[in-house]
């Protein structure tokens, strides 16, 4: 037997299954209720549903409860989730520490995540259906005037580019859905999935 692979069959018995790696769950949930208090003080807390601030909620539950898709779904989400959040709310309207801790803090606890649950190779699909499910619900439940996770109208700043909404969420469901697809090879190549994981 190759030494690769009785390396990759083994389970997550040195960390993974641990107290100490479920107990990880505490700091995304830390973050969440930052920004909860954050947006309740503004009396915003529809911006809770984007998608970065309830990633820390799923990857909580994911941590405390041992399940890596949802542990996986969340951190994938909090790669492009940190680029995007840079681009449109620092660079927009500074630094706030709630939100940093949401989107830099949540990032790496994602990362040290994925290192012990693996990507497979389905995971992709799980990200896709997650970002159209919290879209839908964030275009029932939230204001208009929000467009939480792009949910009502096109993006600022893309209105030249497409006249209708339904042309741009074709565009960037098609994204996400390559986006997702592409960053899964990535991942998967670096930390692939083991035939059985014990959380």
């Amino acid at each position: 037997m190759e030494e690769g692979h009785g390396e990759r069959s083994k389970p997550l018995r040195d960390a993974g299954s641990t107290m100490w790696f479920r107990l990880l769950g505490v700091l995304p949930l830390a973050f969440f209720l930052a920004q909860a208090g954050h947006y309740w003080r503004l009396g915003q807390l529809g911006h809770m549903l984007w998608m970065c601030n309830i990633g820390n909620l799923v990857m909580a539950i994911g941590l405390f409860l041992g399940q890596p898709m949802l542990i996986r779904v969340a951190a994938m989400w909090s790669i492009p989730g940190v680029v995007i959040w840079f681009r449109y709310v620092v660079m927009e309207w500074g630094l706030f520490g709630s939100s940093m801790s949401a989107h830099v803090g949540g990032l790496i606890v994602g990362l040290v995540a994925l290192r012990k649950v693996r990507v497979d190779r389905t995971a992709w699909r799980y990200c896709l259906g997650w970002f159209l499910i919290l879209q839908f619900v964030s275009r029932l439940t939230t204001p208009v005037e929000m467009n939480v996770n792009v949910s009502h109208t096109v993006y600022q700043g893309w209105q030249q580019i497409f006249t209708a909404y339904w042309k741009f969420w074709l565009v960037m469901a098609l994204l996400v859905a390559i986006g997702f697809w592409l960053l899964e090879l990535v991942l998967n190549k670096l930390w692939p999935a083991r035939p059985s994981v014990s959380l």
